[in-house]
């Protein structure tokens, strides 16, 4: 190896263990202060407590607070923004870990410095262990945070922090999928035992059903809600907007192709969209359709599954899915069209606009 090539190779290093280095300062910085604003958070509720009128006590409390905060720290510390840290301590404090950790905690507190040694060998925590595991279990943004405790539904809240940490989501894309009902989507299609699955783990891909979504929404594309697009139109903005697409069809994609050909019998047809899936190891096909489903689209579908299964498939991969995107269906046709126990061809509608949370959790339940 030459000399430049080894300092290339040498720089490349370096540079590496630099980004990571400064990646995990900032990772570490982001969790203290959200254990900080968590601590302030349980330091406002137990002041509250001893309030006589608490309602009242509580807001003189935050605005003092506040103002001698701001004066001595400068901005950041409104009214508004205490209240988010209070109300971030009352929601994480029912979480099971937080709650066992607090629990230890005031275990401590009680036997008094005398008897710390006999707490840390009973509980096996000590104040500093405490304090790095709770810092250790935040592990979003702060701005993260402040958003998902607007979550009501325990379930769905912890669905969103567990996607957010594992696909390491952007609050945009975060409030994104929250305000397409993403859970909503998922969770209608499973069942109880499904549920609980995505409340614990998030959104874990082990079938080809799995990957579906009904409906798919679009509304990054700026089409819309009208005839007014062809299908080629329709296929132009998702290539133009591949990534925000990729988010939306899930976890595990890869894009392989568009208009894709296949030929036989001296007859060509094209495929709108070819998709690999990592996880499931399998091709994912994709029709684009305006308007109305037909059975013809589906059959159509189904033919380019079995020439793609049977011509274009290794022998360690899995089976194809076809998925027809369509913007209205009729359940039956899709039933009568498929084969029973059918587990690789999909109808899903899409939507260009974003309609209202209520709306499109009731466009959601009419479809099931």
């Amino acid at each position: 190896m030459s000399e430049n090539l080894q300092n290339k190779a040498l720089f490349s290093q370096v540079v590496e263990l630099l980004q990571n280095a400064r990646q995990q300062v900032l990772r570490t910085v982001n969790s203290t202060m959200v254990y900080t604003y968590f601590e302030i958070g349980r330091m406002i509720v137990e002041e509250e407590q001893n309030g006589k009128d608490r309602a009242e006590y509580g807001k003189q409390l935050l605005k003092g607070l506040s103002e001698q905060l701001n004066n001595k720290f400068g901005k950041g510390f409104s009214v508004v923004n205490l209240e988010s840290m209070r109300k971030f301590y009352l929601t994480y404090s029912i979480s099971e870990t937080v709650s066992r950790i607090l629990q230890i905690q005031k275990s401590q507190s009680a036997t008094g410095e005398f008897n710390t040694n006999i707490s840390q060998s009973v509980t096996g925590f000590s104040e500093n262990q405490k304090t790095q595991s709770l810092i250790s279990f935040f592990k979003l943004t702060w701005t993260h945070y402040v958003f998902l405790i607007r979550i009501d539904d325990l379930s769905e809240r912890r669905f969103y922090e567990i996607e957010s940490e594992k696909y390491n989501w952007s609050v945009r894309e975060l409030k994104r999928q929250y305000d397409s009902a993403l859970y909503t989507r998922l969770a209608l299609s499973r069942d109880k035992a499904g549920i609980l699955k995505l409340s614990e783990k998030g959104q874990i891909i082990e079938k080809p059903k799995d990957i579906i979504k009904d409906p798919y929404i679009l509304e990054f594309l700026g089409l819309p809600e009208l005839h007014q697009y062809s299908e080629s139109e329709l296929e132009e903005e998702i290539i133009n907007k591949l990534e925000h697409f990729l988010l939306e069809l899930g976890h595990g994609f890869t894009f392989v192709a568009r208009q894709n050909r296949i030929t036989f019998d001296d007859k060509h047809f094209r495929i709108d969209l070819v998709f690999y899936n990592r996880i499931l190891k399998c091709f994912v096909l994709i029709d684009l359709k305006i308007g109305e489903l037909k059975h013809q689209d589906l059959g159509q579908m189904q033919m380019y599954v079995n020439y793609y299964d049977r011509e274009m498939r290794l022998e360690d991969e899995n089976k194809t899915i076809g998925i027809v995107l369509c913007q209205n269906k009729s359940d039956l046709v899709v039933e009568y069209t498929l084969p029973e126990n059918n587990e690789q061809i999909f109808a899903s509608k899409y939507k260009t606009i974003l309609p209202s949370r209520e709306d499109l959790i009731q466009l959601i339940s009419e479809s099931k």
